[in-house]
């Protein structure tokens, strides 16, 4: 009896495993094009100062040629456009960004300042926080033209450095990936909800960009990478998403605040757009989203008040669990001994997005009605 009742973990562990075994497309099954069409690359960056050096120097060093190097700053207060202005010299064409319009977020409005710009037939949109390998680009331009499809994104390998990264970051992706299990069954989706994009890296034809109504179509939302997936879909466009940990990485968050800060922004406005469009279900996810944190609270929790068998077995496999998650993500292993640590703060950072994300969002000095 007490292993039929931690069944649900056990498979839970399966499932995960299979993940990782097998990952679904990934970018190093396509040939690196070493020349092509003109690709622009746009990289829309407020207050990057810590990330956008090396961001732009990675894009530099592709083995992919013909580029052209976009860097829209916008409106930054620490040095982000003389970093760039230093860094890349006359490689990089700087654009001085100007406040947005009444009903733009800030990146979606940067994003579109680069691409009036822009001279490309292929445009990437490409975030200031990631780092790339010479053969990124060259892999997923041919990735979109053997795939004949519209819009090729990526999966990269996050960055954990501190402690607060190595223990929130994995809940939250694979609370993220549950959503998304297997990857193909994203590629080609008719279904809108059910279509994603990685906004850290999106490559795009210009001519299936423009029919999906460019970013001016989810110029009004936080979760623009989302949005822009499923305006795609909707327009009838192909999307793709492809594996590519070793060749692509990205640090989103360096501290506690900024890990707050950003999934509060993120999570309650995302989560509804990925369930099926109505109404209730949509007005309900917000709040329920921090319930399955329990699934990982709940053994540890019984097995010390209770110490019934089944929850010290759910809890050894859970534990197993977060060890192989730790070991995939390169990141120290021991850390899986906290994992209900954190589970725990995701859990409140889920309820703090649902209270005060989907009414006001704050991100990097500005303050958006949701």
């Amino acid at each position: 009896m007490s292993w039929l009742l931690a069944a649900p973990w056990i498979l839970v562990l399966l499932l995960i495993l299979s993940r990782y075994l097998v990952p679904g497309p990934r970018l190093r099954d396509y040939e690196p094009s070493t020349s092509g069409p003109l690709v622009s690359v746009i990289i829309p960056a407020r207050n990057e100062a810590r990330n956008v050096e090396r961001c732009v120097r990675s894009l530099l060093a592709t083995t992919y040629s013909p580029i052209q190097v976009i860097v829209v700053d916008d409106r930054s207060t620490d040095g982000t456009a003389s970093i760039v202005a230093q860094a890349a010299g006359t490689s990089v064409l700087l654009v001085r960004g100007v406040e947005p319009p009444a009903g733009w977020f800030g990146k979606q409005w940067a994003i579109m300042q680069g691409y009036r710009v822009a001279k490309g037939d292929l445009l990437l949109f490409a975030d200031a926080d990631t780092r790339h390998e010479p053969e990124l680009l060259p892999r997923a331009v041919r990735g979109l033209q053997d795939e004949r499809v519209d819009l090729f994104t990526v999966l990269p390998r996050q960055e954990m450095l501190s402690f607060w990264e190595r223990l929130i970051q994995p809940h939250v992706f694979v609370a993220l990936e549950s959503r998304f299990a297997y990857l193909a069954s994203v590629n080609r989706t008719r279904i809108s909800w059910n279509a994603i994009a990685n906004g850290q890296f999106i490559l795009t034809t210009r001519a299936a960009y423009e029919a999906a109504g460019t970013h001016e179509a989810v110029k009004h939302g936080v979760a623009d990478d989302l949005m822009l997936a499923q305006a795609y879909v909707r327009a009838g466009k192909d999307i793709f998403i492809a594996q590519a940990r070793e060749f692509m990485t990205t640090r989103m968050y360096g501290s506690l605040s900024e890990i707050l800060a950003g999934w509060t922004k993120n999570l309650a406005s995302g989560a509804p757009l990925m369930a099926p469009p109505i109404a209730v279900v949509r007005a309900v996810v917000p709040y329920l989203m921090w319930l399955p944190a329990l699934f990982w609270l709940a053994p540890p929790i019984l097995w010390l008040t209770t110490g019934w068998h089944w929850a010290a077995i759910a809890t050894v496999v859970s534990l197993v669990t977060w060890t192989a998650v730790y070991a995939a993500e390169r990141a120290p292993v021991w850390y899986a001994l906290l994992y209900p640590l954190g589970a725990a703060f995701v859990a409140v950072i889920m309820i703090r997005s649902t209270w005060r994300g989907r009414r006001l969002i704050e991100w990097r000095g500005r303050s958006y009605r949701a």
